[in-house]
């Protein structure tokens, strides 16, 4: 009696067990972007790699959304070329892709101005206390300068990219 409890219970774990292991070996590997290109009058992000199209995701921008960033506190996307230059699984914001803002440029121009040219610039999701509104995040520009996505597809993107990846944004 006791060995055929074994077999049922043997049995059951089995069962319960193998629908995670098919989904492990199944897993498709995740193609690597080469190249994020933003484009801030149109609202997109978009994966690159050799130069096609990987995905494009609808964004939010800096409340401010034309024009580059001058200085910490306009609440301005900025533009140029920019690399991430660290992943941060543990953002206020769910999880993000820092960027290597300012430049040198960016610190230069912001000097003649007499101004600090900011930091902290991220494509980064909504966050746990945001993560309810989804897509209709999209409606309107709200960060402070950043780049926003909703938090299932920020894990695509951050899935799809590495540190030092390149990042351009265009007006």
């Amino acid at each position: 009696m006791g060995g055929a409890k074994f077999r049922v219970v043997g049995a059951l774990l089995l069962f319960l067990c193998l629908p995670s292991l098919g989904k492990e070996n199944n897993a498709a590997p995740s193609v690597q972007a080469d190249r994020i290109v933003i484009m801030k009058a149109a609202r997109t992000l978009t994966l690159m790699k050799n130069g096609k199209t990987l995905k494009t995701y609808k964004v939010s921008l800096g409340t401010v959304p034309i024009g580059p960033k001058q200085q910490q506190g306009d609440h301005k996307t900025p533009e140029g070329v920019y690399f991430v230059d660290e992943k941060v699984p543990n953002s206020r914001f769910h999880i993000a892709l820092h960027l290597s803002y300012p430049s040198a440029a960016d610190r230069e121009r912001a000097r003649k101005l007499g101004v600090s040219p900011g930091g902290n610039i991220e494509i980064h999701g909504l966050g746990k206390e945001f993560a309810w509104v989804g897509s209709m995040q999209r409606m309107v520009d709200w960060t402070d300068g950043c780049i926003a996505v909703t938090d299932d597809e920020i894990e695509e993107i951050y899935a799809q990219v590495s540190v030092g990846t390149p990042v351009e944004i265009r007006p």
